[in-house]
């Protein structure tokens, strides 16, 4: 290259098209599975993508610092599996197929392809060899069978339930679906209905799930782990029998403060539960009925809100307080719900806020039994749930709160009236969904043998091809509609049968994708023992807080019982999560309604994809939200355009070959101390501040061609391609054509990442900062190697400290060399 072939301006575009072609022909990025490979392995992974359409700006955000993470690793010379597939079911594939009068496969494979051609376009560095779609047959057959192994161990079982259902959606909805008592996808209000329903015993694992995550502490962010803490929700505390009046067997509840047991003054079951109409005495039925109707129209959130005013009736029953043998009676309320515990509690309204709320409405006793300090909750309305010291509690009396507890607790057990407990929060998985698009549930339902699985040699158990009206709601599966698929034959009697007409919801898909794709197409199993084992766990996990609770939570519990099935040598997934922010527009997130969306392939246009990239990455750390209307992408095109004419201009001079020890050595040591920076910063995923670090070297670089030793000298040309290869994280499309221009084969990703010489990062002279009383009074330049003693003196010569002291005493001199020394006065 001459001065003459420099270009006038950056053309993005033209870069682009080149190298996506070329890139494509040269397959950089395939990880290696053969065993004599001894190149350490990496395994990176961004969660899989939705096909709702094409790539969006969160897509540009999540994607560009996975594929920085993953690239950085393939430039330090790992074997790096940095896969992709789609998360392909899923209800608005089925909506789409209802509107358009087609099959859901359509619209998902159309728009699968659609973000595959935007991802190339991108530039993200996945192996393609390893593409799987969770709807593809040969995914889903090992779905099903994942969900027999389950009920084999008895962690699938099927039960009559209260389910959260979508009056819009016609579908079941997890707990974890349901937001402040909405539909998550839809915005429906949510309604309970009992269905019989397939659910994942999660619960066997709560304990162990809860354990693991100590070790992720520093690796997972801190509010994640916290949300999963309190998601699984381990409460300790007694499980107290009461003898209800006219029943045989006493009910048990759970409660985590069973040292106020003496403040019981009344007993509450769900309004809803079969308990309650167990309990109801005739002359009660017609107002607990009646009651009923409008319980059913609530949602839990809604029963469960602190601001609702209490609702109740009496079910004309007693029960007797275990430790004092009172008769307190028994009521049906919401705010307690069915499928929680027993279904029932005890009431101890001095210090509860919703029991006190409800003895008050409907004039019940209100007895402290702990004394806080503070006002009579009966008199103030509001209860005392804190610490303090027992009353009115017999044996307890004078105790605190923890030895009322142990104390009542073996008072409990000694009488056979109850024990110590655990409880939790966390509910089984309930995976059944009346839709379409999802795996189907591999089991039939035969008159002589009941509930059989379908054997393994007959999967994957194919849906039916039903298109258009054929799917829509109908308050059950539109599976159930076609008959010539429902009914078959008993697997182990060979009669007459009827398939399970339920799919899986399709966070079972996700909770073992990763797993698949350390064998693809693998066709004996979900996926290879040994390339499992040789790339899992995954090192680095990118993607959405939004999946902080079910997708990971899930995963985890997969990863645990495969672990237990020996399928697995480890029982955690992903050793790092990073999770980026959400992309917003004028302080709001963006959505059609708004009207303030940004369409990508727009910005990509109009910019390029590397200043997109950069973009997305400079504006603030990763986890951070970016709000697009603060952004100027045209500011990161014109910084391309000047690390291409240092390139180019490098090129032009003809450096190569020169020796770079040769060069201009603050430059070298700018570049040095670059490299240094960026590789801590990368590691640590500051990847905003390492593109800080790149543009201060091209400003150097700049200088030296400008105004230093000129594009010539072998420094500026290591300053050239060491930026090169650090910018190939960020931008490759720009990196890729200043590798070629500054006279390297393609391609600058497989380059290798630049080493820092230890000896140009040691400073020769520092600048040291001298404060008295803490405000800066004097700057001195020292050799960086300066001792303690030798930096004190110095400092107190300083003519600054000598104007600030006027004369008084020194007391102390603290001294840090060799940047900083701080002289206390008297």
């Amino acid at each position: 290259m001459t001065a003459a072939d420099i270009p006038d301006r950056y053309d993005p575009r033209a870069i682009q098209e080149k190298w996506q072609l070329r890139w494509d022909a040269m397959d950089t990025f395939r990880a290696s599975d053969d065993p004599a490979d001894t190149r350490p392995r990496t395994y990176l992974l961004d969660m899989f993508p939705y096909p709702s359409g094409d790539l969006h700006m969160g897509h540009a955000e999540a994607y560009a610092l996975g594929d920085a993470m993953a690239r950085y690793f393939v430039q330090r010379g790992h074997n790096v599996l940095h896969p992709i597939g789609w998360d392909a079911f899923g209800l608005p594939a089925e909506n789409a197929a209802i509107r358009n009068n087609s099959h859901p496969a359509d619209w998902t494979y159309r728009n699968i392809e659609t973000q595959a051609a935007s991802f190339r376009q991108y530039a993200v560095s996945f192996d393609w060899s390893r593409r799987l779609h969770t709807c593809d047959p040969e995914y889903y057959r090992w779905t099903q069978w994942l969900f027999l192994r389950f009920y084999e161990r008895g962690l699938a079982y099927r039960k009559d339930g209260y389910v959260n259902w979508c009056p819009i959606d016609q579908t079941v909805l997890a707990n974890e679906q349901v937001i402040a008592g909405k539909c998550e996808r839809c915005g429906a209000e949510v309604v309970r209905r009992v269905l019989t329903q397939w659910y994942f015993k999660i619960t066997e694992y709560a304990d162990r799930l809860l354990a693991d995550m100590a070790a992720l502490e520093g690796k997972w962010p801190d509010r994640v782990l916290l949300m999963q803490r309190n998601w699984i929700g381990r409460s300790e505390g007694a499980e107290v029998s009461f003898e209800i009046e006219g029943r045989d067997v006493p009910v048990t509840v759970f409660t985590t403060r069973p040292d106020t047991l003496y403040g019981a003054t009344f007993f509450v079951v769900a309004a809803d539960s079969p308990l309650a109409a167990e309990l109801c005495t005739p002359s009660e039925r017609a107002v607990l009925d009646a009651y009923l109707a409008d319980v059913r129209k609530l949602t839990d959130i809604e029963r469960q809100s602190a601001e609702r005013e209490k609702t109740g009736v009496f079910l004309g029953r007693h029960a007797v307080n275990p430790v004092n043998g009172e008769r307190i009676p028994v009521w049906a309320a919401d705010y307690v719900l069915p499928d929680y515990g027993t279904g029932a509690i005890m009431a101890v309204p001095a210090h509860d806020q919703r029991d006190l709320d409800f003895a008050r409405k409907f004039g019940l006793p209100v007895r402290v039994v702990v004394d806080t300090g503070g006002p009579d909750p009966e008199q103030t309305g509001v209860a005392t749930p804190g610490e303090g010291t027992l009353v009115n509690s017999g044996p307890l009396d004078g105790l605190s709160k923890a030895d009322a507890i142990a104390r009542i607790t073996e008072i409990l057990t000694g009488k056979g009236l109850g024990r110590g407990a655990v409880s939790y929060r966390l509910r089984d998985w309930l995976v059944s969904r009346q839709r379409f698009w999802g795996a189907p549930i591999p089991v039939v339902y035969c008159d002589g043998c009941g509930e059989v699985a379908v054997p393994d040699e007959q999967l994957p158990v194919l849906l039916p091809d039903l298109r258009g009206q054929e799917l829509a709601p109908k308050g059950v599966s539109p599976l159930a509609a076609a008959a010539d698929w429902v009914n078959t034959q008993c697997p182990k009697c060979g009669g007459p049968a009827k398939r399970d007409t339920d799919t899986m919801d399709t966070f079972v898909d996700s909770s073992w994708y990763f797993l698949r794709y350390c064998s693809p197409r693998f066709e004996h199993g979900p996926f290879e023992v040994e390339a499992v084992r040789r790339w899992c766990p995954i090192d680095l996990y990118v993607g959405g807080v939004e999946h902080a609770i079910l997708h990971l939570l899930y995963s985890r519990f997969f990863v645990k019982v495969l672990h237990d099935m020996q399928m697995l040598d480890f029982t955690k997934p992903f050793t790092a999560l990073v999770n980026q922010g959400q992309v917003i527009n004028h302080g709001k997130a963006m959505s059609k309604s708004l009207g303030n969306g940004v369409d990508l392939g727009v910005q990509l246009a109009e910019h390029g994809v590397d200043a997109i990239r950069l973009t997305m990455i400079f504006a603030s750390p990763p986890e951070d939200d970016i709000d697009w209307a603060d952004m100027r992408p045209e500011a990161l095109v014109r910084f391309l355009g000047r690390v291409v004419r240092v390139a180019a201009e490098v090129a032009a001079a003809g450096t190569a070959g020169g020796r770079a020890a040769d060069g201009d050595l603050e430059l070298r040591r700018v570049t040095h101390k670059t490299v240094d920076e960026v590789t801590r910063l990368v590691e640590s995923t500051r990847l905003n501040v390492a593109v800080a670090r790149l543009m201060e070297l091209v400003s150097a670089a700049r200088r030296a061609i400008d105004g230093g030793p000129g594009a010539g000298d072998p420094a500026v040309r290591e300053a050239a391609e060491a930026l090169t290869v650090m910018l190939s994280l960020f931008a490759p499309y720009t990196a890729e054509e200043c590798w070629e221009v500054l006279g390297h084969e393609p391609s600058v990703a497989r380059a290798g990442w630049p080493a820092a010489d230890p000896a140009l990062l040691v400073e020769d002279m520092v600048t040291c900062i001298v404060q008295v009383d803490g405000k800066v009074r004097d700057r001195l330049e020292v050799a960086a190697a300066i001792s303690g003693d030798e930096l004190r003196e110095l400092a107190l010569a300083a003519p600054g400290v000598d104007r600030a002291l006027a004369g008084r005493a020194v007391r102390t001199v603290v001294v840090r060399p060799p940047k900083l020394v701080n002289v206390v006065s008297q």
